[in-house]
């Protein structure tokens, strides 16, 4: 669990922090430095908010039944993959043009006043850190007993990532952040994969969907999750010892769905501008 908490932090972090990153760089370079003293409560408040809903979301089941929290938290899990789906597919297409769309949204917002500025600024941290929060409801409920390795994966993960959205900012490293995030992009389809089934496990535990006693495999004693290499698959991929046939369908139908559909070459305008998004980070 420490392996994808951290990827998800790093990948999520490192998105919000890339987009504070675009709008400090475009008021310091436009000589508008008065203006940070508003970016900064948005983003504070946009961080609160995710940890608090976060905390609310994974700490206040415990007085659910037992099918409640299983209904609960299997619904949230499939929620969390339309989150990391639509991430890496958004990110994929925006990291073209994000730098000049957050330029042009931040120069709207000093026309209208401080109170937009600080609004922008929440909304654009707000969208990731909520996703981040429903990603480590998931990550919970998946870890069970041990709730710490979520929350030290999503520590070391967003910790990293504003390490190096700090060093992109300021010249010190550079690296292509399209690879990055493409890579990064596939790791997350597996992952993904792993949620789904364990959400739809879930909502199998709670009685809402058939199927909880038709195994596709029992690897109990070939591969058992108590083992270094089961924890290992686990704390990757969601591994489950006794994956049920829907589980099993489930995950190879997204892997096989999602992963071709993302490493697809996408089609460029010809009059489309080279990639911002590294660019704006060295600003």
């Amino acid at each position: 669990m420490v392996f994808s908490s951290a990827l998800i932090g790093l990948r999520e972090g490192l998105e919000a922090a890339l987009v504070v990153s675009i709008l400090v760089a475009f008021l310091v370079k436009t000589d508008r430095r008065h203006a940070l003293r508003f970016v900064w409560p948005g983003v504070g408040a946009a961080v609160l908010l995710s940890v608090a809903v976060g905390a609310v979301l994974t700490y206040s089941t415990a007085q659910l039944s037992f099918e409640h929290q299983e209904l609960l938290g299997g619904s949230l899990s499939i929620v969390a993959v339309v989150f990391v789906t639509a991430m890496i597919f958004w990110m994929r297409k925006a990291s073209r043009h994000i730098a000049a769309e957050l330029r042009g949204k931040m120069e709207d917002a000093l026309k209208v006043g401080p109170a937009a500025v600080l609004l922008l600024s929440f909304l654009a941290v707000g969208r990731e850190g909520l996703e981040t929060a429903v990603f480590f409801y998931s990550a919970v409920q998946t870890a069970q007993s041990d709730t710490l390795q979520p929350l030290i994966g999503f520590v070391i993960g967003i910790a990293a990532a504003i390490v190096l959205a700090y060093l992109l900012y300021r010249g010190a490293v550079r690296f292509n952040l399209a690879k990055f995030f493409t890579i990064t992009g596939v790791l997350l389809v597996f992952v993904a994969a792993g949620v789904l089934g364990y959400g739809l496990h879930d909502l199998q535990e709670a009685g809402f969907i058939p199927g909880l006693t038709t195994l596709a495999f029992d690897a109990s004693s070939t591969l058992p999750e108590t083992s270094w290499y089961g924890a290992l698959l686990k704390g990757i991929f969601n591994y489950s010892q006794q994956t049920t046939v829907l589980q099993a369908i489930a995950w190879v139908a997204y892997v096989a769905i999602v992963l071709p559909l993302f490493l697809k070459p996408a089609r460029k305008n010809k009059t489309e501008a080279a990639p911002a998004a590294p660019a704006a980070a060295k600003e």
